[in-house]
């Protein structure tokens, strides 16, 4: 196996395992693992093509999420005012409150991983990572 794949191989296991450790605690909040992420891009991407783009989805997947999410009432549709025939997404404070807890649920599990990093090492890691970002 390559470098490449070996790191990004590694990479998706850790990701996977906070994922998987953190379902329960995502779930007890009404969200799946993939709404967490259509619901953490709501903000920075108002319009559900913007959002299919943004999270590489299907725009049939995307539509499915924000009508789950919808009926969760943690997004709302809006008429967009500059284009009466687009509807602009709108995360609802039910909506930040579950993304807030999902999002600390997930960092305290990663938290949990990143320990066993010296300070430095955790520096690092963040530069490497903003660098391929």
């Amino acid at each position: 196996m390559s470098d490449a794949a070996n790191i990004w191989a590694l990479n998706h296991r850790v990701l996977s395992l906070v994922m998987n450790e953190c379902a329960e605690q995502l779930a007890s909040l009404g969200l799946e693992t993939k709404e967490f992420f259509v619901l953490g891009e709501i903000e920075p991407c108002r319009y559900p093509a913007e959002l299919a783009k943004r999270l590489m989805l299907p725009k049939a997947s995307v539509t499915v999420y924000l009508r789950n999410l919808v009926a969760k009432k943690f997004v709302r549709r809006e008429i967009d005012e500059g284009d009466l025939r687009r509807h602009r997404l709108v995360l609802t404070s039910e909506g930040r409150c579950a993304l807030d807890a999902a999002t600390m649920a997930l960092s305290s599990s990663f938290e949990k991983r990143l320990t066993r990093l010296k300070a430095q090492e955790r520096a690092e890691l963040e530069r490497l990572l903003t660098t391929l970002v």
